[in-house]
């Protein structure tokens, strides 16, 4: 059985109920594109970025230290700021120490969160993959058990949850655009909706992880830059949700920071929503065109992160 066949359908929905009590069940917003100054259809926005800490990593965190024996050493996850919010949250809130590693891209905004949710930080390392080295050093040393962002069955079936909730808020949709960094999210939603609907990645130009894998076969590395790079550039794609990608998701779409910059000052604009880099993504495919749905096609898209401070747009 290859790893991406663990993340099934019924698992997902066996967890949703135990994640229940400590997330949060995240508004759609239906907007119009001529709002946005372009041709009129209308998209739904999933408003995840309204999930504690900021994001839908919530998810998978909770799923993790409900799933897994949490030793007397806590914690320990590497994060561009979102996961680590995420960890330090749930740690947090279910009694357990948490230590928390991020690179120096992480801006502050993700770093204030997790302070405030008690976790100790340190920071360290120009990139995702130098703070992953030293949080799987800490947890040697200490015995702390890591919960991965992206890479961990349990993560993904916590992000899981997410599709379970997109489908019972709206049953009809044809297309789920979805931001992808490590590929937790998108490997956990198109393991729930399992082809019955289209899924489309999208993903910065700079840091086309999940791009680079389908040309390849398989998860290789990319670049890791652009304005996204905290939370969509992790070097590579999990090995755990390729093999979903590869079955459920349709293909993946670049676009680029100027587009990101663009659908972040849109979402602010237009209609009051923030959203970090990462989160207006998915957004920034349909604004810029770069996603064109057919006549008649129900559209949806996932604003999946707010951990950004809307004075810098």
């Amino acid at each position: 059985m290859s790893q991406g066949n663990t993340i099934t359908r019924e698992r997902i929905a066996a967890m949703e109920p135990r994640i229940r009590p400590y997330v949060r069940h995240t508004p759609v917003l239906r907007v119009d594109m001529a709002d946005f100054d372009r041709t009129p259809l209308a998209v739904d926005l999933k408003l995840e970025c309204l999930q504690h800490s900021g994001s839908f990593k919530a998810r998978g965190a909770f799923t993790n230290l409900l799933e897994r024996p949490v030793p007397e050493a806590g914690v320990v996850a590497a994060s561009g700021g979102n996961h680590g919010a995420a960890v330090a949250y749930a740690a947090m809130r279910l009694g357990h120490k948490a230590t928390i590693f991020v690179p120096e891209v992480s801006p502050p905004a993700k770093l204030e969160r997790i302070r405030g949710y008690g976790a100790e930080l340190i920071v360290g390392g120009a990139r995702y993959a130098e703070a992953l080295a030293a949080s799987e050093r800490f947890a040697e040393e200490t015995g702390a058990l890591q919960i991965h962002a992206f890479n961990q069955e349990e993560t993904l079936v916590g992000q899981g949850t997410l599709g379970l909730e997109i489908e019972s808020d709206l049953p009809d949709i044809d297309t789920l655009l979805v931001a992808v960094g490590g590929g937790g999210l998108i490997g956990g939603i198109a393991a729930w909706f399992a082809g019955r609907i289209r899924i489309i990645a999208v993903e910065p130009e700079a840091a086309p992880t999940l791009h680079r894998a389908f040309e390849a076969g398989r998860p290789v590395d990319a670049p890791a830059e652009g304005i996204a790079a905290d939370s969509l550039a992790p070097k590579r794609v999990g090995e755990m949700m390729f093999p979903i990608a590869e079955a459920f998701v349709e293909r993946s779409i670049l676009v680029s920071d100027d587009d990101i910059i663009a659908a972040q000052k849109a979402l602010w604009n237009r209609v009051r929503i923030i959203s970090e880099p990462g989160g207006a993504a998915a957004f920034a495919a349909v604004l810029s065109g770069r996603y064109a749905p057919e006549p008649g096609e129900r559209v949806a898209v996932l604003v999946c992160g707010a951990n950004a401070n809307p004075a810098t747009f």
